[in-house]
C-alpha cells in the first residue's frame, strides 16, 4: 500500500509540474464554461435602432424615450425621410427602424388609434424576431399607460415588416455561417496538421535540405487546400441557392473574391499555428480550442455579439470569421459592395499580413 500511495503521489507531482496538462484539466473547461455561459443567451441589449418621426409631437417623443430607456435599444440616428432607410440598413449595424405616421398624437386623440411601422433587418431572423417582440411589448405597455387616463379605448397599431428575409428563413443565416466554419476547418486546421505531420515524422528536415526554398515548400503545401476550400465554398453556395433558395443579390464575382481572401487568411493562420507546434495532436487541439469554438460562438454566426459582455465583444473583433460573415450576409442578402465593406476588407487583409509576417519570423527562428 505504501508503494501504491507513493506511485499516486508521483502522478500528482507529474501532473502539477506539466503546465500543459493543467491547462487541459482546468484551463479549457473554465474557458468553455465562461464562453458558453456568456455567449449562449437569446437576450439582446443595446441593439441599434433608427427613428423616422414624421409626427414630431409629444406622444411620439414619449414613446421613443420609453423605447430607448428600456435597455434593449440604443439610438443609431434620427432619419429625415424614407429614402434614408435603405442606406442606413446597408451600413450593417442597424437592426430596426421605427416609423411614426404623420399626426400620430392627433389621430390617437381624435380617432382613438394611430399606427407605427417597424422595419427589421431579418438577415439574422432570430435577432429580428426577438427585437420586434421587444418593441411590441414596449408599445403595448405604453398603450396601457395612455388608457389609464382616458375613458375611451386607445389603440396603437404596429405594422411589422422584415427586410432581406421576409419569410424569416433560418437557412439565410446558417449558409454564410457554414461556409465560414468549413473554410476555416479545411484551410487552417488541415494546413496546420499537414505541416506538423512533416515535422513529427521527420520529413520536414528532408524537405528543408532539398533544392526547394522554404517559401516554395509552404506554398506547395497550401495550394491543394486553397483549391479544395474554394471548391467547397462554391458547392455550398450552389447548394444554398438551388436547394434552400438562399439568394445572392450582390455581385457573385465579389463574393468569390472575398471567399479567396478568407481562405488565404485561414491558411496563413494555419501556417502560423504549425510554426508553434511539432505534433499533429497539439496542432489539432489548438485548432479546435482556439479556432473552432470561437468561430462558432463569437463570430455572430448563431449568437448576436451585441448582447455579450464587452470583453467578449472586444475578443470577437479579432476573430476573422466575424468580418467574413458580415461580408457574406452583406453581399448575399443586401447586395452591398466593396464601397461599404471597405472596413471589413482592410481588416481581412491586415490579418493576412500579420499572420504571414509572424509565420515567416517564427519559421526563421526555427531554422536557426
Amino acid at each position: 500500500m505504501k508503494q501504491f500511495l507513493g506511485f499516486v503521489r508521483k502522478e500528482f507531482y507529474h501532473i502539477f509540474r506539466d503546465y500543459r496538462t493543467l491547462m487541459i484539466l482546468f484551463g479549457i473547461p473554465t474557458m468553455q464554461l465562461l464562453l458558453f455561459g456568456f455567449a449562449l443567451t437569446n437576450d439582446i441589449k443595446n441593439a441599434e435602432i433608427a427613428i423616422l418621426d414624421n409626427s414630431k409631437d409629444e406622444m411620439s417623443r414619449k414613446l421613443t424615450q420609453k423605447i430607448l430607456s428600456s435597455g434593449y435599444f440604443m439610438l443609431s440616428e434620427n432619419l429625415q425621410s424614407e429614402k434614408d432607410i435603405e442606406p442606413a440598413f446597408r451600413k450593417g449595424n442597424l437592426k430596426v427602424v421605427l416609423i411614426y405616421e404623420n399626426n400620430f398624437a392627433e389621430k390617437i386623440q381624435r380617432e382613438g388609434s394611430g399606427s407605427i411601422q417597424m422595419l427589421a433587418d431579418a438577415s439574422d431572423p432570430n435577432v429580428a424576431r426577438i427585437l420586434t417582440n421587444y418593441l411590441m411589448g414596449i408599445v403595448g405597455n405604453f398603450q396601457n399607460e395612455l388608457m389609464q387616463d382616458r375613458k375611451i379605448p386607445i389603440e396603437i397599431i404596429p405594422e411589422v415588416k422584415m427586410l432581406y428575409n421576409s419569410e424569416l428563413k433560418s437557412v439565410f443565416m446558417f449558409v454564410p455561417g457554414v461556409i465560414t466554419v468549413l473554410l476555416l476547418l479545411i484551410s487552417a486546421m488541415m494546413t496546420s496538421i499537414s505541416i506538423a505531420r512533416e515535422k513529427e515524422v521527420g520529413t520536414m528536415e528532408v524537405l528543408l535540405v532539398s533544392p526547394l526554398r522554404p517559401i516554395q515548400i509552404i506554398v506547395g503545401k497550401v495550394i491543394p487546400y486553397v483549391i479544395l476550400a474554394f471548391v467547397m465554398a462554391v458547392v455550398i453556395l450552389l447548394l444554398g441557392y438551388v436547394v434552400f433558395a438562399v439568394p445572392i443579390r450582390g455581385s457573385l464575382v465579389l463574393l468569390l473574391f472575398y471567399s479567396i481572401v478568407y481562405i488565404i487568411l485561414a491558411l496563413s493562420l494555419g501556417i502560423f499555428i504549425s510554426t508553434m507546434v511539432n505534433t499533429q495532436q497539439i496542432a489539432m487541439m489548438i485548432s479546435m480550442v482556439a479556432l473552432l469554438l470561437p468561430t462558432i460562438m463569437l463570430s455572430g454566426f448563431i449568437f448576436p455579439i451585441e448582447n455579450m459582455p464587452w470583453p467578449l465583444q472586444w475578443l470577437a473583433n479579432i476573430i476573422p470569421a466575424k468580418w467574413f460573415i458580415i461580408v457574406l450576409r452583406g453581399i448575399m442578402l443586401k447586395a452591398i459592395g466593396i464601397g461599404i465593406l471597405w472596413k471589413e476588407t482592410l481588416i481581412l487583409f491586415g490579418m493576412i499580413l500579420i499572420f504571414i509576417t509572424l509565420s515567416v519570423k517564427k519559421f526563421k527562428i526555427r531554422l536557426e
